[in-house]
This record gives C-alpha cells, structure tokens and sequence, in this order.
C-alpha cells in the first residue's frame, strides 16, 4: 500500500461507533437478562454478571460521548481539535467498569461467602449464561473485525494493535467483551461446582474471580487512556510510514528528525527537521516548507505538520 494511504485516517469513527452501539445492545439484553436469572436462581456468581453487565452499558454510554465529543474538528480554542477528549470520556467509562463492576462484584462475592445456602435453579442459570455467551459473542466479534482491519493495514498482531491503538473506544469495547465471555465461563464454573459438591462457596468465589477480572482491565484501560492524555509518541509502524512518505516527497532530500504524536484516535501533531533539494533563497525555503506542511496536512490523520531545517552534520533517518 503507498505510504500516502497508510497515512490518511481510515473510517474508524463510523467503525468505532457501529462497535460501540452494537456493544451497548448487546449489554442491555444480557444485563436484563442476568438479573432475572440472578433474581431466579440466587447465585452470586449470576448477580456478580448482572452487576458486570450493567456496569458495562453504563460505560458504552461514556464511550458514546467519548466518539461524539472527540470527532468535533478544530476552533479557536482547540487547534489540534477535540480528539483528546475522547480519551478523557474513555477513563470515565473505564474508572465505572473498576468502581461497578469490580468493586460491587468483589465485595458481592465476599458478603456471599458467609451467607445461608438457597435453593437455585441451576437450569435458569445455565440458558441465561449460553444465551448471554452468544449476545457476547456478537458483540465481541464486531470488535475483532475492527481489530484485524487495524492491524492489516499497519501489519503487526491484532492484539499488539488492540493494545497500542489510538482508538479507545475500540480497545475499550474489545477488552470488555472479552472480560464478559470469560466472566461468563467463570460463573458457569461456580454454579456448576455449586450444583454438584451443593457448597455455596464455589459460586462466591466465582463472583470474586469475575470482579478481580473486572479489576484488571479497568486498571488496563486506565492506564492506556492516561498514557494517550499525557501525550504519546506514535507507534513505530506509523513512525515508519511517516517517515517513508517525506523521504518520498520530491522536494526533501533528507529527514533527521521525526516527532509524531496521538492527539486524538488516529490523529497526529507531527514535527519533522529536514534537508531540502536545491539551494533555494531564505524566503524560497520558507515557503517551499510551508507548502510541503500543506500538503501533509491534507492526510486526515496528520493535524498539524512543523517542518524546520536539518543541519549539514546531522544523520539521516531510515525508515
């Protein structure tokens, strides 16, 4: 692929947010499904999954905000524009997924260790679980598609682009829905172990383990987000692609420095020193670079371009 189409920003936003809403369905079901069951059956592992499941369409409503609010374009106010509001949104849902649905499930499953036995209906339990498995599924499998379209097109491992991707929403959905089907295995485990030893204990545990689950991506994801609002550097496959596209630009015979950094999904500031062919005047080279920022800027992932002048001792960069 050229390097000028690697660099132009995919349709993620429509991708990211058909990901998003489809997830939000898809909880929204399952959540009410997992609370009559809870209701029903009195499993702790089961009211550890409704809780997780209703944590999880609360936190796609953030990442709602978190797509409308970061594709707003540039201001006054905000000249590399809004993207980086989608990762302030993105910790919102991701600090909802560690207080609900860790926390409540931890403290659930604790409580449960020490309460009296009640009679389950094991059966209800198990279809609402096969049942939530396939509405899961749906959804996690939209995210998959997205995550492997990413990755092709920088080539690297779906899940190295799932982790490093710029795009939060994605991640966020993606790691959520794998933390659901595995929850949902988890609790299956519980009420199955319930059923046969008739021991309450293993179904406390289960709601225990679901929400350590819960912990763990939260504190992933919290992380991810914070990285990206402090400012991060562009992951060396994109680096590699950036750098390719000014060597390849007729005007530029040589980059010794290269900065691209996430300021939104897919979005970058880039700052570059380079060696311009020729020996043109003062004022010539002012605008020759002036133009060649134009026409980088005209790829939509690129927000803003800087371009200064390399020094004659300076090394070229390879890409």
């Amino acid at each position: 692929m050229p390097a000028d189409e690697e660099t132009k920003q995919p349709d993620t936003g429509s991708a990211s947010s058909l990901t998003v809403v489809l997830a939000f369905a898809m909880n929204i079901l399952v959540a009410v499904a997992k609370s009559v069951a809870a209701v029903i059956t009195g499993s702790a592992s089961m009211v550890a999954e409704a809780v997780h499941s209703w944590a999880d369409a609360g936190n796609e409503v953030f990442l709602l905000v978190a797509e409308r609010r970061g594709a707003l374009g540039r201001d006054r106010a905000h000249p590399f524009g809004h993207g980086r509001e989608t990762y302030i949104w993105s910790m919102f849902a991701a600090f909802g997924l560690f207080a609900v649905g860790a926390a409540v499930s931890v403290m659930h499953g604790i409580t449960s260790l020490t309460a009296p036995e009640e009679e389950a209906d094991y059966l209800v339990g198990y279809i609402v679980l096969a049942v939530s498995a396939v509405l899961e599924g749906i959804s996690f499998m939209q995210s998959v598609r997205q995550a492997n379209a990413g990755s092709r097109r920088l080539s690297i491992h779906p899940l190295r682009f799932i982790s490093r991707t710029s795009d939060s929403t994605l991640r966020a959905v993606f790691f959520e829905d794998a933390a659901a089907l595995v929850g949902l295995a988890i609790a299956a485990v519980g009420m199955a172990l319930h059923q046969i030893t008739g021991k309450p204990v293993y179904d406390a545990i289960g709601s225990i383990l679901v929400g350590l689950l819960l912990g763990v991506i939260a504190i992933f994801l919290i992380r991810r987000n914070s990285e990206f609002l402090l400012g991060q550097r562009a992951m060396p496959e994109t680096r590699s692609i950036l750098l390719r596209r000014l060597l390849d630009h007729p005007d530029i015979d040589r980059v010794t420095y290269l900065h691209a950094e996430y300021v939104g999904p897919t979005q970058f500031y880039v700052v570059a020193a380079v060696d311009v062919r020729g020996d043109l005047r003062e004022s010539d080279v002012a605008v020759l670079l002036r133009r060649i920022e134009a026409q980088l800027e005209d790829a939509d992932a690129i927000v803003e371009a800087v371009l200064t002048l390399s020094t004659a001792d300076e090394p070229s960069l390879v890409p």
